[in-house]
C-alpha cells in the first residue's frame, strides 16, 4: 500500500466521521441529522451521485446488535438484575449507540462512492 493510498483513505474516514465533503474535507455533507446538502458549500461537489440507500442502517443494526446483546448478556450473566434494570440501562444505550452511528456511516459510504467513483450498473446498448 502506496503512502498516498493510506492518506487518502485515512482522509476519507477522518471527513466521514466529521461530516465532511470527500472531495475538499471543509464542507459540510449534510443539511439536517441525515439528509444530504445538495452541493457542497466550499468544493461544489454535487452529491446527487450519493445514494446510500439501506447500507448505513443495515451496518448499525449489525454493529449496535453485537454489542448492545452482547452487552446485555454478559450483565445477565455476571449480575443477573430486574429486567427494569435491563430496560433502564440498554434502552438508552441502544438509542445512543445507533444514533451515533448512523451518520458517520452515511457519511463513509457516501465518501466510498466518491473514493471509488460507484454508479448504478448500466446495460450495453
Amino acid at each position: 500500500m502506496t503512502q498516498e493510498t493510506h492518506q487518502s483513505a485515512s482522509s476519507i474516514f477522518a471527513s466521514s466521521v466529521l461530516g465532511k465533503c470527500p472531495r475538499c474535507n471543509k464542507g459540510k455533507m449534510f443539511n439536517g441529522f441525515l439528509d444530504l446538502a445538495p452541493q457542497c458549500e466550499v468544493c461544489g461537489l454535487d452529491y446527487k451521485f450519493a445514494d446510500a440507500g439501506d447500507g448505513p442502517a443495515v451496518f448499525v443494526m449489525l454493529f449496535a446488535g453485537f454489542l448492545i446483546v452482547g452487552l446485555a448478556l454478559w450483565v445477565e450473566m455476571k449480575y443477573e438484575p430486574p429486567i427494569w434494570l435491563h430496560l433502564v440501562i440498554f434502552l438508552p444505550l441502544t438509542l445512543i449507540v445507533c444514533l451515533g452511528l448512523l451518520r458517520p456511516l452515511k457519511s463513509l459510504l457516501v465518501s466510498l462512492q466518491y473514493k471509488n467513483k460507484a454508479e448504478q450498473g448500466r446495460l450495453e446498448q
